[in-house]
């Protein structure tokens, strides 16, 4: 199994995202998505600078994806797609069908990415053969959903989020802009000041969600890492973890050096971690394996 560092999901500043990509290259990862995912009005980081981070990435021999956004609202959106799968050199992460009708109108191959509602083995097959080479599953479902899906062995290869804050959901509406009484086509950008979104407790003050401009992320981070086990032997051939801060970078190297040893990586499960969905129940439980 190869560890994978996702997408940054936040809005961090330009110095920020160079300083985490630099520590990346460092690391023992052997794959690095990167790209805006989830807003265009986030124009902190450009394409031809994400281009340049995936170049030193590469020649640090990493796999770089460009992963693309996960709500196409605007043409000017479509444009932009279109000049990520047009990139000609790196392979991209697919979040929308958008992105994967253009990818196969090129012929290109594509990772297929987590917001993108796959839910059995006949559609897996059929983005296979529009040029899928590698399957996120997304978000909610379980391991025995897994266990099914590939019980014939796929052609394709099969990727789990396994660390970080889950994306529930997005809407056209940005809630962060909405919290601070502004209109999200002159927003200021504010969800640049919540480097991990931004918390939402219930009236008895328990954390509930975690808001990130468009889009909606649990309150509690994921954490299978105790799972890696189960998930090498069904198949899985890779773990991600999806960048909270610097210290991710960390937690992915750790990953690295433990599965090197053939030891077995163990979950610091918390009052904030969650792991409810991979057994079949409510995504903010904490399981017990």
């Amino acid at each position: 199994m190869k560890i994978t560092l996702g997408p940054i999901s936040y809005c961090w500043e330009k110095d920020k995202v160079q300083a985490f990509y630099e520590k990346a290259a460092q690391s023992q990862v052997h794959s690095v998505y990167l790209g805006e995912t989830v807003c265009s009005r986030r124009r902190e980081v450009k394409l031809n600078d994400y281009l340049a981070i995936a170049r030193q990435l590469k020649a640090a021999g990493k796999e770089v994806i460009l992963s693309t956004m996960a709500l196409i609202e605007a043409q000017s959106e479509i444009g932009e797609l279109r000049k990520y799968i047009d990139n000609g050199e790196f392979i991209i992460e697919a979040n929308d069908m958008a992105a994967v009708h253009y990818a196969c109108e090129a012929k290109l191959p594509f990772i297929c990415g987590p917001s993108i509602n796959n839910y059995n083995r006949a559609s897996l097959d059929i983005l296979h053969k529009m040029g899928m080479v590698r399957f996120v599953m997304p978000y909610e479902l379980s391991k025995d959903w897994l266990t099914k899906v590939i019980e014939n062995k796929p052609e394709f290869d099969i990727e789990v989020m396994g660390h970080g804050y889950m994306p529930l959901a997005h809407s056209a509406r940005c809630f962060t802009a909405k919290h601070f009484g502004l209109r999200k086509d002159n927003c200021d950008t504010i969800c640049k000041t919540h480097p991990k979104g931004m918390l939402a407790q219930t009236q008895e003050d328990q954390p509930l969600l975690r808001l990130n401009g468009i889009q909606t992320q649990s309150a509690s981070y994921v954490d299978l890492i105790s799972e890696i086990p189960a998930m090498q032997t069904l198949g899985v051939n890779y773990f991600r973890v999806s960048p909270t801060a610097l210290s991710s970078i960390e937690l992915a190297d750790e990953l690295c050096h433990t599965l090197a040893k053939q030891q077995t990586p163990q979950s610091q499960s918390c009052s904030q971690s969650c792991n409810g969905y991979w057994f079949n129940q409510a995504g903010f439980n904490q399981v017990s394996s």
